[in-house]
This record gives C-alpha cells, structure tokens and sequence, in this order.
C-alpha cells in the first residue's frame, strides 16, 4: 500500500514513501519501528508520535514505542482501555482514522490530564496485515494536520509494525542478544552476548541487576534507572545509549531496547529487550535516537539562547558544518541569539559591520534570498558557487541551508543558517534531520521567547522594589549587585538599602524574604520601608530591627526575614552591628586580612514578638572594605555556607578595593543561579574634614534662653567666628523659645560646624513639627519666630528622632 495513490499528492507524500521504503528494506533491525516514527515527524509536522497495540489479556492499547517531544507533555497515558472512548480505542475498534480537534478533545474525558489542550490528535489504525495496534500523532499547528500530511500518516500506519518482544529459544535460553528484567525483584536474564559486552562470565553473574549497573560508566546510571525502576518508567521512551567500563581502554557504548508488558495476575511486570554494541551503530546523521534527544533537550530549554544551544548541539557535529546561526525574527530584523563558532571574524563582513555587543542584528533588507524563504516558509538549500548575496554566500561558501522556524499561525519565529566551507552534498538523511529540526525548534523559540518576556518583566519588577541609586556618602564609597534567579519566572525576597542619618551616621541594611513569591517580593518591599522609617526617626540599630520584628509579628504572614543592619558613624569611624537570622558581615581590613565578623544575633524577623536583637560594635580604619551578602552567593546545593563565607573571604582579600564597582563584579562571577543574590559594599575612607560639635542641654528656668545664648556665644568665639554671631543668636533665641513654649520634657541644643557651614538644632519630645503661619495681622504679638528663622537660614528643616523632633537651620558663613 506504500506505493499507491502517488498521483495528485504534494512534494512530502512520495519522499515519505521513499523514506518507509528504505526503512522497510531491514525488517529486522530493531531501529525500524522507531525509524518509521521518526517520519511522522517529519514528513506530517508532529510533534509526538506513538504506536499502541493490544496487550496479552486483549483489554488494553499499551504503549509500545514513540518519538518527539516527551508523551507528558500533552498528558497522554501508557495505555487506554479498548473498550473506553479515547482516540486510540475508537480508531482500534472503528478500523478509521479518527481526527481530534482542540474543542473536540477538551470535550474528551482523556482531556482531564491535559487543562487546557491546544493541540490537534490524530489516531490510525495500523496495516491489517499487523497485530491490530494504533499510530497516535500530535500537531500543534492551529489548524492541525493538513490534506498532504494526513496522507503521509497514512502511509506511515500502514508501515507499522512491531517486533515481538524477544523470546526463548527450544532450549529454553534467551537469544544471545536479549535479556528480561522483572520489576518487582531486580532479577534479570541476559543471554550470553550481553554478559561479554559486560566482560562477566556465565559463572559470575549472580542474576542481579545490580551487578550489570555496577559495571556501567556512573554519569550514564541516572538514565538507567529511569529504565530499571519502576517509579520512573516513561513507556514508549524505551531505548538509550550507556557506557560500560573496560578493564583496558575506553568505556564501550552499548545501546538498550526494550518494551515493559504489564504483569497479570500473579505474574511479575517484565522489561524484555535486547543489549548491541554500539559502536556500529551510532551514526552520526541516522542516529534513530538524535531527533528524540532534541526534542527532549528543547522540552526543557528554558530561554531563546538555551534552544539556539541545543540546536546547534543536535547539528553541527552530525551535519559537519563548519558555522551554525539561530536568529529570532522581529519585524524586519533578524535577532541573532546564538553563533557558532562564535567568534566575529568567522562570520561574513555585513554581520560584522552590524555587531551589536555580543548580540548582532542581521538585517532582512539586507538578504533578500533570504526574506524569499522565510515568506515561503520551507528549507532552502544551495550547493557550493550558488549566486548569493554576500551576507550568505559568506555563511557556506561550500553550501547553505537556511531552515525557516515555523511558529503558529503560519508565521516564523526565526532561522537557522547552517553553513560549509568545503563543497557539501545535502543528502536525504540529513534533508530529513534539518526538516524535523526545524519544526521542533520553532515551537521550542515561541515558548522560550514568552518565558523570556516574563522573566524580563520579573526582573523588571523585582529592580522597582530596589533602590535605583546608592546616596553619596560622607568619608565612604558604597556599590551594590542584585542578581535574580535564573531559574523560574517567581520574584525573589532579597534586598538592599544604603540609609544617610543625621549626624553622618549611614545605615547598611541587607536581608531576605523567605521564598521565591509575589508574597515574599511584597513583604520585602514593605520591611525595607519599615526599616528605613525606623532609622530615620533616629532609632538606635537594635531598636530599628525590634521595631521591624513586632510589625512582622504583628500583620500574621506565614513568611519571616532575615536581616543584618550596620550603623556606620563616619566621623568617628565606628558602627553598630544587629543581625536578625542573617549571615555576618564580612571585612577587609587595610593590610588585606578579612574575617567575618563574630557578632552576636537574633531570631529571624516575625518568629518570635519579644526577641532580643543584641549590638556588636565594629571599628573601622580608612581603608576598609565592609561586604554584606546573602546566601545565595555563598551557599548551594554542592557547597555548605561555611565553605561559600570562607570562599567569599578569600576573593575579597584579593581585590583591590580601589575599584569598588569591580570588585563586586569579581564577587558575583560564576556565582550559582538558582537563589537570588544580593551584594552590598561599602569602602570606608573616613572624612576629609570632621566636623565640630557642642550641645547644652536646656533647662527650663526663666533664664534658659539667656544660658543658651551665652553658650552658644562662648562656642563661637572658641571656634573663632564671633563676628558672625548675630544670626546664629537669633536663631538659637527663636527655636529654643518655641520649644520651652510647645513642648514638654527636655531640650537639647546642638552646634555643628562643618567646612563654611554652621548648623542649629534644637531638639524635644514633641512628635508635632512647628508651623509656618501663612498671615500676621498687624496687631499679633506672637507668631513671627520662624519667619525669622527662615530669613535668615540658608535652609531649614525638622526631622524626626527617637521619641520626638529635631528642628535644625543651616547658615553659610562668610569666609
């Protein structure tokens, strides 16, 4: 039936039955039926393709082979009961091909373990001359597989048969080539060729599987025991290459068919396949395995570059090409995300005058042969001397293949280009790895570019939560990194802050949100701003992070934090450290000894409401490097976090803190992705000019803004500014009057000078600034002391501090 209705059919149909032709001609490999699915791929444009046959007991269609993307995917089961109503079984029982729309199939009670199913099924009885199986095939074009590809699944079915699973010879021995493993015991027969491919004599074999994967290469064991355990079993995935250790020389390839036949009653389930050298098998084009292996590495790619990768690993070494690119179509530009090789001069002078950093952009304008196969959609191959634009005749002087990537709709999502320098012919093999190539990873870039978008609007995200600038310092230089999860689109918990206080006190805060959430990207943005408002109310360290813990208690989320809070004094060079469950900060001193700072801690933020969060004092020396860091730059899955702090100490002891921008940058490369990383340093380099200070503490007799003035006026005149003492008096006489007449409690007057500049505060307990008043009848007598004030102050302002307000002026002296 291969060869009829030939007649009328497009271009795919008569390659499709030279392809199961030449398949057919080696009844006897064990490749064929896995070769013959592999044409659904690529001559129908499927993206799955399966055969189902009846078991021994008559009731179910199980699974015997298949080929594309993994089966779960579009929650397909092993098996389907002949009597129920999935595609396969009333295709088996009707002797029709059944056609599964979307709609259709959401309507199906099989869609259940699929939500939302957009993809078309396709369901084909085998030839009649075979055991009665099923080919299943999936297309995810929205309008499913068309007049021509029917056809060719057609023909497809009708080329579907099934080796029996191996049995015993007369004498009761399993051919030298097969062997049988029961699932529930691990007991296996091998027959004798597979036990010298093992290099184990008949005699010292005990029965075991154990003993065949004690033999096996360890990087291959994973794959194995996804076959050998019965937990893991993927049916129809039953084939795969390992490596078997030799006493002398290298690890030999072996290559593992099998079919897993359900148990009855009383009988143990069996895995029953056969073991072959490798060696001669493994081609570098026909590999029945290669198309499967891609289509299972661009499953899992997670981004455009990550399936440009797995495309070029799929091709170059089989194909030879000396120059592979994969490009994203944007409008009217072709986006190249991957190159190889990937350095510039290999690639033609065009591309070269388009670099864009590491990603150029080719433009389509500029190869017109090339915008005509991306509107036609198909691959397009030329030999060697094809009259091409230079862009590409520079690709593949010795041949170019350009592979369209369809995305849905009949759009393109890309192409590929692969290119030789020595004259290369394109035969059928290879014709038929670049069609299925391309069609698997134009499905594969559309679902990547959506997780890139996503991740980008993470990302994007995630930076709004952060600050955008670091403040200048007084007497320091601070930087910070933020690096996000690679792994997941969910927003990550860490943070930053860098808090200027009064008196040039800074504040460095760092600390992390339990979990990767919305919730934990939420809670993190509202404990920064809790904690930035503590301190600027003047809060001493351990009161800030108190503070922050009741909140957290207080509003009942299942989520904690950690913190590390540092009070840096930049006048005195000293600072304050609190840690709440989070990793010590780590410093540099000047003579490039580091430590990790010994400081006594608390519990986490929002465990426990009455925690003690204790101060560690620090000293810092010009020239100290101060790190903040959390855990996801010192700690993973293969390295514990003492082992990361230790690593983390040693880098910073090698850097060179002039460069504080780059030094962080050194910390950070190859750091693991999988946790979010948050990095802060700060250089202290200590004040160039310190300021001077005095303060009187007010008593409130009736001559307390008399004893003011006096002290401010002897303070003067010790800094050496008499003369410029008139506003400054009338200053202190107006803030000091309005706090004894306004507040309660103690005041406290404080004068700072500071290069050209003298500042005023006058401190008290009332949270309540004062206010300016808008209009002054003639007849007031009150009223008038901040105009004043204003008037003559260069600025002036009120802050909040601990239990009340400061009210502060500013005057710029005359030199």
């Amino acid at each position: 039936m291969v060869s009829e209705g030939v007649a009328g059919r497009g271009t795919a149909t008569p390659r499709a039955e030279i392809a199961l032709r030449a398949i057919a001609e080696d009844r006897s490999a064990p490749e064929r039926l896995h070769s013959v699915l592999e044409q659904a791929l690529v001559f129908a444009g499927a993206t799955f393709a399966a055969v189902y046959t009846p078991d021994e007991a008559g009731d179910l269609l199980c699974l015997v082979d298949s080929a594309g993307v993994p089966r779960t995917v579009y929650g397909l089961r092993d098996s389907y009961p002949l009597t129920g109503h999935s595609a396969v079984a009333d295709a088996h029982r009707g002797r029709q091909p059944v056609w599964v729309s979307p709609a259709e199939l959401a309507a199906r009670a099989e869609s259940r373990r699929t939500p939302s199913p957009r993809f078309h099924l396709a369901a084909l009885p085998s030839h009649p001359d075979t055991d009665g199986g099923c080919l299943l095939a999936v297309s995810e074009d929205p309008h499913g597989f068309d007049a021509e590809q029917r056809t060719s699944l057609e023909l497809i079915a009708d080329a579907v048969s099934w080796p029996a699973p191996p049995g015993r010879a007369e004498g009761g021995e399993l051919p030298a080539n097969a062997f049988t493993l029961a699932m529930d015991s691990g007991r296996a027969e091998v027959g004798d060729e597979i036990l010298r491919l093992f290099g184990l004599a008949r005699d010292d074999f005990d029965g075991r599987v154990e003993t065949l994967l004690g033999l096996t290469v360890p990087e291959d064991l994973p794959s194995l025991m996804s076959v050998v355990e019965a937990d893991h079993m993927s049916l129809g995935e039953r084939e795969l290459e390992f490596r078997v250790l030799r006493p002398a020389g290298p690890p030999r390839w072996l290559r593992l068919r099998g079919r897993f036949l359900p148990g009855g009653e009383g009988q143990p389930a069996l895995l029953v396949g056969t073991v072959v050298d490798a060696a001669g098998l493994r081609s570098d084009v026909t590999d029945v395995a290669r198309v499967q292996r891609l289509a299972a590495a661009l499953a899992t790619a997670g981004t455009v570059r990550d399936v440009g990768q797995a495309v070029v690993a799929a091709l170059r070494r089989p194909l030879r090409a000396d120059r592979i690119a994969l490009a994203e179509l944007e409008h009217d530009r072709l986006v190249v995300t991957v190159l190889d090789p990937p350095a510039p001069e290999a690639w033609p002078e065009l591309w070269r005058m388009e670099w864009r950093t590491e990603w150029p952009d080719a433009p389509v304008r500029a190869m017109p042969t090339l915008a005509a196969a991306l509107r036609e959609g198909r691959a397009r191959i030329w030999p060697a001397g094809a009259p091409l634009e230079p862009a590409l005749a520079d690709v593949g002087p010795g041949g170019l293949a350009v592979l369209p990537l369809p995305a849905a709709g009949g759009r393109m999502a890309g192409a590929c280009l692969i290119g030789w320098d020595s004259p290369h012919d394109v035969g059928p093999d290879e014709r038929a790895l670049l069609t299925a190539a391309a069609g698997l990873a134009g499905q594969a870039l559309m679902r990547a570019r959506a997780f890139d978008a996503e991740h980008e609007l993470v990302g994007m995200l995630q930076r709004q939560l952060l600050p955008r600038r670091l403040p200048r310092l007084p007497g320091a230089v601070a930087v910070a990194r933020y690096l996000p999860a690679t792994a997941g689109l969910e927003l990550g918990g860490d943070w930053y802050d860098v808090i200027p206080l009064p008196d040039h006190h800074v504040a460095f805060v760092i600390g992390d949100v339990q979990g990767h959430s919305a919730a934990a990207a939420t809670l993190m943005g509202q404990m920064r701003t809790a904690l930035r408002a503590y301190a600027v109310e003047g809060h001493p360290p351990d009161v800030v992070v108190s503070h922050a813990n009741r909140l957290l208690v207080g509003m009942e989320n299942d989520l904690f934090a950690t913190c590390a809070y540092v009070d840096v004094d930049m006048e005195e060079g000293t600072a304050w450290c609190v840690r709440a469950g989070h990793l010590p900060p780590v410093l540099r001193h000047p003579d490039g000894s580091t430590e990790a700072v010994e400081t006594e801690g608390g519990p986490p933020l929002g465990v426990v409401a009455q925690a003690d969060f204790p101060m560690t004092p620090l000293r810092l020396q010009p020239g100290t490097l101060l790190a903040l860091t959390t855990d996801g730059l010192v700690e993973s899955a293969d390295e514990a976090i003492d082992q990361g702090m230790d690593r983390l100490a040693r880098r910073l002891a090698a850097a060179d803190p002039a460069h504080l921008g780059l030094v962080a940058d050194a910390l950070l490369t190859g750091a693991r992705r999988s946790d979010d990383i948050a990095l802060l340093l700060m250089r202290y380099d200590g004040m160039a000019v310190r300021p001077r200070r005095e303060s009187w503490t007010v008593w409130r007799v009736p001559e307390a803004v008399r004893h003011a003035r006096r002290f401010t006026n002897r303070t003067l005149r010790a800094w050496g500014i008499a003369g410029q003492a008139d506003a400054a008096l009338l200053i202190v006489s107006e803030l000091v009057t309005n706090a004894l007449v306004h507040t309660g409690g103690p005041v406290r007057l404080d004068l700072t000078l500071v290069g050209g500049r003298m500042r005023v505060a006058v401190a008290d307990n009332s949270p309540r600034s004062p206010v300016k008043p808008t209009s002054i009848g003639w007849e007031a007598t009150g009223g008038r002391g901040l105009l004043l004030v204003e008037a003559m102050s260069a600025a002036w302002g009120t802050v909040p501090v601990s239990g009340g307000k400061q009210v502060w002026s500013e005057i710029v002296l005359e030199p």
